[in-house]
């Protein structure tokens, strides 16, 4: 069976790049549903995009790489096409753009651009074999209990990275670009929650606050969540990105707030309240008792002196924790580095040495920010993909 172009991924970028490469158009997955990390995004509303997303919310041994692609379908041109399709949104924090209703309505939007476009689309479909010869990429696949031979110009990898594997995700992008003698850069869970050997948080599981939570290279400023496992929440998840095994985060527990003068003026007014009933004023009473037979917090506010008083206070403003691990790519939103990007275009997404191969979204080193900055990547690279195909088919 002929065809302009297969893409092997009916996710975010996939369906992106067929809605706009024109021509004989196949999508193929393995799974039963398309977009199905769609679905499950945002709590089952889809953070679709973000406000203010940018070339420095992303990873990548070439920092550059993803501007162009970024620059020229930006976050504004997505939400026209939400916008378009009827879509109602609403921004939540710091520029992150969600549905009113269901994700499904993303995923039902991007299909529907698909079938205008004149896509076809395969679920349940497993590739037994590609290869490339001729100018063309052969592919076996096992469809409905069927063995088909499939012939391309165009091949685009858009089958994601490792992360949730519960969900089908595999290194299968990699694995294609190891074939074609494309290196691929370490990967790694990322966008995931730390956890520490001896559950020590299990008893504040549940309990959030916000932080400032940083290391050697970067912080975050958002909220943190304790579980029976370690940490979360989205100062974690967005510091797990930036984080090695054998580094020790730092946790300011009360960000933007002078905590020693606080507490010196509460000595002033009410010296007779123990510490601890004092600093549950500005953070979690659970988190309080946890910490108090460390830092002994049971003492009357006027009968700790200044010193003590500030040496309290930097260990809740720097608190120095030693991760583990983390969760791993069991519940990792995304996978950090994939695909180097040095041997492909940043305007075409092609392979340089290989015609006709693509690679978009998460399979390639480029990892977002938490909070709609990966999709804005695959709708971006989808769609500089697809109009490269486009393009190209029409010379």
């Amino acid at each position: 069976m002929e065809f302009d172009t297969i893409i092997i991924g009916a996710g975010a970028a996939g369906m992106m790049c067929a809605a706009h490469a024109g021509g004989r158009v196949l999508v193929i997955d393995h799974a039963k549903a398309p977009g199905e990390k769609i679905r499950i995004s945002g709590g089952g509303r889809c953070n679709f995009t973000n406000l203010y997303a940018g070339p420095e919310n992303f990873l990548s041994e070439n920092p550059h790489f993803a501007k162009s692609a970024l620059a020229r379908y930006t976050q504004w041109d997505f939400i026209d096409l939400v916008n378009a399709h009827g879509i109602a949104w609403h921004e939540k924090t710091l520029g992150q753009l969600f549905c009113d209703g269901k994700s499904t309505q993303i995923v039902a939007m991007l299909v529907e651009e698909m079938e205008r476009a004149g896509a076809q689309l395969w679920l349940n479909t497993s590739i037994r074999d590609l290869s490339h010869r001729d100018g063309h990429f052969a592919l076996d696949v096992e469809r409905e209990g069927a063995r088909l031979s499939l012939r391309a110009r165009a091949l685009v990898l858009a089958s994601g990275g490792k992360s949730i594997p519960k969900m089908g995700a595999t290194g299968f992008a990699y694995d294609v670009a190891r074939q074609f003698g494309l290196p691929v850069t370490e990967t790694r869970p990322a966008l995931v929650p730390l956890t520490f050997p001896d559950k020590r948080f299990a008893d504040l599981s549940g309990v959030s606050v916000p932080v400032r939570a940083s290391n050697a290279r970067t912080g975050f400023e958002e909220g943190m969540l304790f579980t029976h496992r370690g940490l979360s929440g989205p100062a974690i998840l967005q510091l797990s990105s930036y984080w090695r095994e054998g580094e020790e985060i730092s946790i300011n527990l009360a960000p933007g707030l002078d905590l020693f003068a606080a507490l010196r003026t509460q000595r002033q007014n009410a010296g007779r309240v123990q510490v601890k009933t004092a600093l549950a004023a500005h953070l979690p009473a659970r988190l309080v008792d946890h910490l108090s037979p460390a830092l002994k917090l049971e003492k009357r506010l006027a009968d700790v002196s200044d010193t003590r008083l500030s040496k309290i206070c930097a260990a809740l403003t720097d608190w120095q924790l030693l991760p583990s691990g983390s969760e791993g790519y069991r519940t990792a939103e995304v996978t950090l580095g994939g695909i180097a990007t040095e041997g492909f275009s940043s305007s075409t997404m092609e392979c340089k040495t290989v015609p006709g191969l693509y690679a978009i979204g998460e399979a390639m080193d480029v990892t977002g920010w938490l909070g709609g900055y990966n999709f804005q990547w695959a709708w971006a690279s989808g769609h500089a993909a697809g109009q490269a195909i486009h393009v190209a088919q029409s010379n």
